[in-house]
């Protein structure tokens, strides 16, 4: 894997972590070489034409091209500059788009894991088949390992991107794509919704998180488990108020509650890095602010704002961070 030439928080895909990454930026590093011969020949033959034009005349003194001349004789330079090098060059760009293409994987080996991905507005779920475990907006995959994601849409169209290990793939509500990743090394890849999507677009994001492969095994299978009954008093309170609010109506947490509604899966929620599509880091008084005021942290989410007292509000965050 060669060096990127991005380094920061904000990813890149000319900083390729994955093979199908790699093969998309030397594409577009191969269209940047291309575009660039053209502008230095174009300039090239700018300067060339500049210069003869204000050359001298030579014995002719009006300046004039000499008597019988005609422009003939720039004929073929026009048709090697204006046809046979947009050809070449246009024809280049093309033969490397499509080998490009038809190079990524469409589906990986048989017996690899299996994603399948939804987009909500706005936050991404991924269930993993063949198990229980359901996430939001943060999955694990095994480090030099292809990965079939299936992707669908919960409601509008979106777009899954993840710079470092692929390009762009379009999500939509009533078909399904399947995009197949791989990491190279381990890590966290951030990635967004390439597609407008309405008024928290901007604002949902999904991490990948690539890990060797006993650190992924032993991952999934804590995230199989149900969630644990808490010892804390003021978490087994908050867990009570989960339930009796109706919070289990639109959230499942296994052991708990189970719901059919297109709420975020909780049953390990306190093992994510971030919460609420991957904007706010998951915290005690993030949490807490979030659950007095969804609105507050992000406008336009489908979660409503809770009835519940300052102390409540205390004791449902401390069960929700108990849920590793």
């Amino acid at each position: 894997m060669r060096s990127g030439w991005w380094r920061g928080d904000v990813p890149s895909q000319l900083d390729p972590k994955g093979p199908a990454a790699e093969s998309i930026a030397d594409l577009w590093l191969l269209l940047v070489l291309l575009g660039l011969v053209a502008f230095v020949i174009v300039i090239v033959v700018l300067v060339v034409a500049t210069v003869r034009r204000s050359a001298p005349a030579g014995d002719n003194d009006d300046g004039l091209a000499p008597e019988g001349a005609t422009g003939s004789e720039t004929s073929p330079w026009i048709a090697r500059g204006g046809v046979v090098l947009p050809i070449v060059l246009i024809g280049a760009a093309f033969v490397a788009s499509v080998s490009t293409m038809t190079a990524l994987p469409q589906e990986a080996p048989p017996g690899s894991l299996v994603i399948e991905i939804v987009g909500h507005r706005w936050w991404w779920s991924a269930t993993y088949r063949g198990t229980e475990v359901t996430v939001a907006n943060e999955l694990h995959i095994p480090v030099g390992e292809p990965v079939e994601l299936w992707m669908t849409s919960a409601d509008v169209i979106h777009s899954f991107w993840v710079p470092e290990l692929h390009g762009k793939l379009d999500v939509f509500p009533d078909d399904r794509n399947v995009l197949v990743i791989e990491a190279d090394e381990r890590g966290e890849f951030r990635g967004e919704c390439a597609e407008f999507c309405g008024l928290q677009h901007a604002n949902m994001s999904v991490t990948i998180v690539a890990d060797d492969r006993v650190d992924f095994d032993a991952w999934l299978v804590a995230q199989q488990r149900p969630a644990v009954l808490p010892s804390d008093p003021r978490a087994t309170t908050g867990r009570q108020l989960f339930i009796d609010t109706g919070c289990g109506s639109c959230h499942t947490i296994r052991g708990t509650s189970r719901s059919t509604s297109p709420g975020p899966d909780l049953t390990h929620f306190a093992s994510r890095s971030m919460f609420a599509g991957g904007i706010a880091e998951n915290r005690r008084d993030s949490l807490i602010a979030w659950l007095h005021d969804p609105d507050t942290l992000k406008e336009g989410t489908a979660m409503p704002s809770g009835q519940l007292s300052d102390a409540e509000v205390k004791a449902v965050a401390d069960y929700l961070s108990s849920l590793e």
